[in-house]
């Protein structure tokens, strides 16, 4: 039996265009869809809720939500087997234990205007961080779609050491499904006290730092698929840059979460700034 995707709602604008990328990548997963609302919410926008059911959104109830959210999956594909579940707990609790038995978590990001949009949720950040299947935080406006569009291609961040298979094998998966290439990403900075008087950096520290980075990057993509097309690009400066940055031609960025209940700087930056849906995923030591 295929785990199902499972999506968050509250009814918010961000919480649709999550349901729609859900309902795309469970589509193109070929698993089933569950969408599940926490009635402990603190608070949520039911405006495009109330506007597409023609509702005042004082009235919206959570069946309302799940309905109205199943619907507009099963018109994006008729095919999908949606189900839905109301869950008497705060959203982040309710998501983190569905998420034991799923495949994947998909949230949206908070957003109640242009600036509040490209904040990050406290509900997104908690599951991301607690979850134990990995986690996609949809950010930007890709036609809110998993698959599809101008931005045709996968982004996986490669850090420092040895980077998880489960890491490397959710961004091959993805970019075969999507018939895309996968851009893996090392970002390397050469420190600022070792300058060309060192004695063992003489003329080119940079260079060096930059070659260590191309052989570290090389090294985990040893067992790279042969289905799927890889560039291998190794950029100056920190990743919490370099990584939404690349983001802007990417559908997809895929990143690592090694600690279990927190999410490092680089993650809590790529979540905060990156333009494309982000999926964190729990790297098992």
């Amino acid at each position: 039996m295929y785990l199902p995707l499972v999506v968050g709602v509250d009814g918010s604008e961000s919480s649709l265009r999550a349901v729609d990328w859900a309902a795309d990548e469970a589509d193109l997963h070929e698993v089933p869809l569950l969408v599940v609302f926490g009635t402990l919410w603190e608070r949520y926008e039911g405006a495009a809720l109330a506007r597409e059911l023609g509702r005042p959104s004082t009235e919206m109830k959570a069946d309302d939500i799940l309905k109205a959210a199943a619907r507009r999956a099963r018109q994006r594909h008729p095919d999908l087997v949606v189900t839905t579940e109301t869950v008497p707990d705060e959203a982040e609790h309710a998501l983190v234990r569905a998420g034991r038995n799923a495949s994947m978590i998909i949230v949206g990001s908070r957003g109640r205007s242009g600036v509040a949009d490209r904040l990050l949720g406290s509900v997104s950040r908690t599951v991301a961080a607690l979850s134990d299947c990995p986690v996609v935080v949809v950010r930007g406006n890709h036609d809110n779609r998993a698959l599809g569009g101008r931005h045709d291609r996968i982004v996986v961040g490669i850090g420092a050491g040895e980077t998880s298979a489960s890491v490397l094998r959710l961004a091959f998966t993805e970019a075969h499904l999507r018939h895309v290439p996968l851009a893996a990403v090392r970002a390397w900075r050469c420190p600022a006290h070792e300058t060309v008087d060192h004695p063992l950096l003489t003329g080119e520290p940079a260079r060096l730092y930059e070659e260590r980075a191309a052989k570290e990057l090389e090294a985990a993509l040893e067992d790279a698929p042969s289905d799927v097309a890889v560039g291998r690009h190794t950029v100056e400066g920190p990743a919490r840059a370099v990584l939404p940055a690349a983001s802007a031609e990417a559908g997809l960025l895929v990143i690592g979460r090694r600690v279990h209940g927190r999410l490092g700087r680089v993650a809590h930056a790529v979540l905060h700034r990156s333009a494309c849906p982000v999926v964190v995923v729990p790297e098992r030591t």
